[in-house]
């Protein structure tokens, strides 16, 4: 209920700001929907990722933040793009890139395990000094049609994919010598729907939502992404924006059973950022 009253209000905000004689259906040419667009700018995230490498029972859950203390604020340079690539403009293809690099090294203050070699419990102890590292490239790509359209509101329904390389690991020397790596290749693929609105000519919301959910074999996992932006363009080809964006991400695999899943264990990545960036559009 309170989704359709936001939505109702963003409706009529619409209709408030933008001029009622730009009503209407008009040609793709003319419309505010522009043919391609680039986004050029700085996302700065909080980071809340978990670990869990070897069988269920043998290792347990590691904050990354907390017990090993990688950063959990870091800024990262982001780039995403529109293209529009039909001559209605319905037909829309979105591009995006942005990459996370950590790494520390700490002094444990509790015990914590991990599956060996051999798959034995092994023991870190507290004061042990664990260096441990985590590195993501999330790339996504995704299509889109629009069902309605017209000077006012575009929205559409889309399929994506999320491919995201990431390496995870830890390593402990001293009472014990242990050393622990997740990497893999995730293509996950989403259901997506996004809406634009212009408020005036100027003046943009966005905003987008993607999920995914799989149950296969031993691999679990699912995703859910959610974004606002809004717009200014005060200039013919360029303009500005801020946007929120959250992300979350969990994954349970044991093996490849998923292409591009080759570890076993847990892993869950949640990030909520705010971006502010430059787009040049035409």
């Amino acid at each position: 209920m309170k989704k359709s009253m936001g939505v109702i209000f963003l409706m009529l905000m619409a209709g408030i700001f933008y001029p009622s004689g730009h009503a209407g259906a008009v040609d793709a040419a003319d419309g505010p929907w522009e043919k391609f667009s680039i986004n050029l700018g700085g996302f700065i995230s909080t980071i809340d990722s978990n670990l869990r490498i070897g069988a269920n029972g043998l290792a347990v859950n590691i904050d990354l933040e907390d017990m090993l203390g990688l950063d959990s604020e870091q800024s990262v340079f982001r780039v995403d793009g529109v293209w529009r690539f039909s001559e209605n403009r319905r037909h829309r293809f979105d591009l995006s890139w942005f990459s996370y690099k950590r790494d520390s090294t700490k002094m444990v203050l509790n015990d914590f395990d991990v599956e060996g070699p051999d798959g034995s419990r092994i023991t870190v102890p507290a004061g042990t000094s664990v260096e441990s590292q985590f590195e993501a490239d999330i790339f996504k790509g995704a299509y889109s049609y629009s069902f309605i359209q017209d000077d006012r509101v575009d929205l559409g329904v889309g399929i994506g994919l999320y491919v995201m390389p990431i390496k995870s690991g830890l390593k402990a020397a001293g009472v014990v010598d242990v050393s622990e790596a997740a990497s893999f290749t995730a293509p996950l693929p989403v259901l997506g729907l996004r809406a634009d609105i212009a408020l005036t000519p100027k003046w943009f919301l966005r905003f987008g939502s993607e999920l995914f959910y799989l149950e296969y074999d031993s691999f679990k996992g699912s995703l859910v992404n959610a974004s606002t932006k809004l717009e200014y363009n005060p200039w013919k080809h360029v303009g500005l924006g801020l946007g929120v964006e959250s992300f979350r991400l969990n994954i349970t695999a044991e093996g490849g059973d998923y292409p591009g899943i080759d570890f076993n264990g847990d892993l869950e990545f949640n990030y909520t950022g705010l971006e502010i960036y430059t787009r040049i559009f035409f």
